[in-house]
């Protein structure tokens, strides 16, 4: 599957530079964007996430994107799976629930805002090939972090929830940081997010799902006005169609994931997709600029 997408995504991106892309092959590209998008998101939504760490070696790998031209699609179709993701959980967590928890989500949005805007522009000033090696770098993190999920449960129990002053001073550290990440690489940040309140606040995996969802709207949003700045912001007219097709398969699959939601064990899942996650890793830090 993944060699076929990447021969027509190769196909169309060379004739798209000889500025003829026959209306056939166009389909073809915005089927298998479609295709990618759903296995993407189910992936994802399997585990409570929209799955944009693994578009963005998609995107690099398959569909031969330069690395910030990557970062800049993935954080465009991040921002609007995010945006019906949010709508989609209102059913399981009521908004008041979420609500309830305003200072956690201003706690670590005080850090993540600062730190998309600064993360953007790091990845607007790196060389392609070192952005290249600093996404397989951050890849390999994620795949960590997703791999300390099986470790959280009652890892919390008995603190405290209240936010104490220091508690203030590493929630904004720790946004900070995800701000950075999140920005890097183009995702919601959810797969960071969600581990850092269920540790830090003590919040239930099930509300720090939606929890997460309203921390990364707007840092997504800060990180994608900086990215505007750039030239490379152009990929987004040139590409419109496949962006809004791939979201559209994103959402769809994260849909059909979240519905299979704890069909697949977490002891067996987590550990598979981490593996996906390295293995993308290898391949993007060895990756050259053709």
């Amino acid at each position: 599957m993944l060699l076929t997408l990447r021969e027509v995504a190769a196909s169309h991106r060379a004739l798209e530079m000889d500025g003829a892309v026959p209306e056939k092959q166009a389909e073809r590209s915005r089927a298998a964007a479609f295709g990618g998008g759903a296995v993407i998101g189910a992936l994802g939504g399997l585990i409570g996430l929209g799955g944009a760490e693994f578009r963005l070696p998609l995107l690099i790998g398959a569909f031969r994107f330069a690395a910030l031209e990557a970062v800049i699609l993935n954080k465009a179709m991040s921002l609007i799976v995010v945006a019906f993701a949010l709508p989609f959980r209102m059913g399981s967590v009521p908004v008041a629930a979420v609500a309830e928890h305003w200072p956690v989500v201003l706690n670590l949005l005080a850090g993540s805002l600062l730190g998309a805007w600064v993360g953007a522009g790091w990845a607007m000033r790196l060389r392609s090939g070192t952005l290249y090696r600093v996404i397989a770098v951050l890849l390999v993190l994620i795949a960590f972090a997703l791999l300390s999920e099986m470790l959280l449960a009652g890892a919390a129990a008995g603190i405290p929830s209240q936010i104490s002053p220091l508690r203030m001073v590493a929630g904004i550290g720790a946004g900070f940081a995800i701000g950075i990440v999140a920005s890097l690489l183009g995702v919601a940040g959810g797969e960071l997010l969600i581990p850092t309140l269920i540790l830090l606040y003590t919040v239930d995996v099930k509300l720090a799902g939606s929890l997460s969802l309203a921390i990364s709207l707007p840092t997504m949003v800060v990180g994608f006005a900086r990215y505007s700045q750039d030239r490379s912001f152009a990929v987004l007219g040139r590409n419109r169609g496949f962006v809004l097709v791939m979201a559209a398969g994103s959402i769809l699959g994260a849909f059909v994931g979240g519905q299979l939601l704890g069909v697949v064990p977490a002891v067996v899942l987590l550990p598979l997709l981490a593996g996906i996650l390295l293995l993308s890793a290898a391949k993007i830090w060895r990756h050259t600029v053709v």
